[in-house]
């Protein structure tokens, strides 16, 4: 627009400036004409009827007498182009002045009566000639009066009016300039400041209100865009908030979960199945579920959801781990690339599915269990109903054998209640300081006599630098005398049994501040397969049943042992014992001295 004014104002410019050099032009042009009429009256007194020329000195001086007052310079030409006089030259030079006969004033005057002509003198001045063809008797010879004015003033005069109409011509260019800059910013920057703010907009990043006080198209525009901005911002708010909540519950959630769209290929997965799978999400992501997870069952329920687009459900067992999986399969019904087609979720039954055979396997030992005794007494009760009871050496020995029976099946549901009263937490362990060797002492002594029945020897090592341990007495006892018990009943005639205690630190004793102490029953009994030896904690598990059952155990004893150790926040396991035999490790953790402190404060009160 600027470029479009400013041509128009030059263009404007110059047509003025020609204008006005024509007008001068006309002005002068009528001046001259008056002039050289008054020159052709002034000498039209030398010039007679059939006479000659007048001298040139006569002629040079009117010439110069009129030139003066006229103020201008006068020519006289004759017909050939001879000048005859010229205000402006010397009488002397007169002759040495070249013909005018190829002027172009000259040669209009004699073809048509007058001529004009402008151009640059021999001065070096832009001059105007007026031409005209004397009036005179018919046969006189023709004479030319020219007459010549220099245009010094009339081109100062256009200058003037070139630097005025100049200056005028760059001061409201100036003003229009100042004008279009403010009126393009008053337009361009809210359009700035939109466009600005849809940048920020696109790249997700908060933006500040755009202030504008325009009432036209472009303020209509900037509160338009700042109520989409406003509403963009809540949508993205919310969005934002309802996305960290949806990958919190994922993150968060005991389950897999796997997304996949309508040709299989993996969406999106969470940690846990990250972890069951050992796959990570970067790996996982626009995969093919069948080339991530090369099981047959589960990418045959998956491609039979996506054919039936119905939800699925079906049970798998991972061939590495052995970890068993329950897959619930949901259509969500995305039909296009990256939409969620398929929702998988995982759920590791492997621990319930442990429990359900734990328990069933409960219910059978428990049932064999009992049912031994319980058939043992029958017979002989049935036997005795037969008519032994009349034989008082039958009859006495089968009363014998139902009163044995009768004890273990006793002995039996005392453990069974037992143990459910630890497990469900109605037993409170007291925490008092306790010296660990008067209860391995007692313990010693009370299994002594067994022991020395069946030629075992016992032997104890016990550090006598062992610190004081927060626990309960009567179970730390009960403990060490199942340990004991079940090194006895094991472990044949002759054998040794010993008790070891010791304090552990530092890294071996990791998990605990204050350290431990380990307390170890090693015999050097038949010993226990390495393979069984994670399941004997478990109730009624039994590494050789028929002669458990000879030697009288119930079958809960270790699991007892595991429940109080697990009480008192230590753990129990069970090594072989080189060359043959077996040890079993208690490690109990020693509370700090100040909680020790407490707990003998509270004791002594009590």
């Amino acid at each position: 627009m600027l470029l479009a004014v400013t041509c128009g104002v030059v263009v404007a410019g110059a047509m003025a400036i020609q204008s006005l050099e024509r007008q001068y032009l006309t002005q002068l042009s009528d001046l001259l004409d008056a002039k050289i009429r008054l020159v052709e009256y002034g000498l039209q007194p030398l010039f007679r009827a059939s006479s000659p020329i007048p001298a040139a000195s006569r002629l040079q001086e009117a010439a110069r007498d009129l030139g003066n007052r006229t103020e201008a310079r006068i020519t006289l030409v004759a017909a050939d182009g001879t000048v005859l006089a010229d205000s402006a030259v010397r009488d002397a030079d007169l002759s040495t002045v070249d013909t005018h006969r190829g002027k172009p004033e000259v040669v209009q005057a004699l073809a048509a009566g007058y001529g004009q002509d402008i151009r640059t003198a021999t001065t070096g001045e832009r001059t105007i000639y007026r031409a005209r063809l004397m009036t005179q008797p018919p046969g006189a010879q023709p004479i030319v009066v020219r007459i010549a004015l220099p245009m010094v003033q009339i081109n100062r005069d256009i200058a003037q009016f070139q630097r005025n109409l100049i200056g005028a011509l760059a001061g409201a260019l100036l003003v229009i300039a100042s004008l279009s800059l403010w009126l393009a910013r008053s337009i361009t920057k809210p359009l700035s400041d939109i466009a600005q703010t849809t940048r920020q907009l696109a790249s997700d990043r908060s933006t500040a209100p755009i202030k504008t006080t325009a009432q036209d198209e472009v303020g209509l525009l900037t509160a338009a865009l700042n109520d989409l901005a406003d509403q963009l911002h809540t949508k993205i708010d919310e969005l934002s908030e309802d996305r960290a909540q949806l990958l919190a519950m994922l993150t968060s959630m005991v389950e897999g979960v796997m997304v996949l769209d309508y040709r299989s290929h993996v969406l999106q997965i969470n940690p846990a199945l990250e972890r069951m799978f050992g796959v990570s999400r970067t790996e996982a992501r626009g995969r093919p579920c069948a080339e991530l997870f090369r099981h047959q069952e589960l990418n045959d329920l998956v491609m039979s959801s996506l054919r039936s687009r119905t939800n699925h459900e079906g049970e798998i067992i991972l061939p590495l781990t052995g970890r068993c999986l329950h897959i619930e399969v949901s259509v969500a019904g995305g039909e296009r690339e990256n939409e969620a087609c398929v929702v998988l979720v995982f759920h590791d039954m492997t621990e319930l599915r442990r429990l359900e055979n734990i328990r069933k396997d409960f219910v059978a030992n428990v049932s064999h269990e009992l049912r031994t005794p319980l058939t043992s007494i029958k017979g002989y009760v049935e036997a005795l109903l037969d008519g032994a009871k009349d034989d008082p050496v039958a009859s006495a020995q089968f009363l014998d054998i139902i009163l044995k029976q009768s004890d273990r099946l006793n002995l039996i549901i005392e453990d069974l209640l037992e143990l459910s009263k630890i497990e469900s937490g109605r037993i409170l362990l007291k925490e008092e300081p306790l010296d660990l060797r008067p209860i391995i002492e007692r313990a010693l002594s009370t299994i002594k006599p067994i022991a020395d029945k069946n030629g075992h020897r016992l032997v104890s090592s016990i550090d006598e630098r062992i610190p004081p341990v927060a626990g309960d007495e009567g179970r730390l006892m009960q403990v060490l005398t199942n340990l004991l018990d079940n090194a006895v009943k094991y472990t044949p005639a002759g054998g040794t049994i010993i008790v070891d205690s010791r304090l552990v630190t530092g890294a071996e004793a990791a998990g605990t501040s204050d350290g431990a102490i380990e307390l170890t029953v090693s015999d050097t009994g038949i010993g226990i397969p390495e393979q069984d030896r994670p399941r004997v904690f478990e109730r009624f598990y039994r590494v050789d049943k028929a002669r458990s059952r000879e030697l009288g155990g119930t079958g809960l004893g270790l699991a007892i042992v595991k429940h109080i150790v697990e009480g008192h926040g230590g753990q129990v396991w069970v090594e072989a014992n080189h060359p043959h035999g077996s040890k079993f490790v208690v490690r109990l953790p020693i509370r700090g001295r100040d909680r020790m402190a407490v707990h003998a404060s509270d004791a002594g009160k009590a």
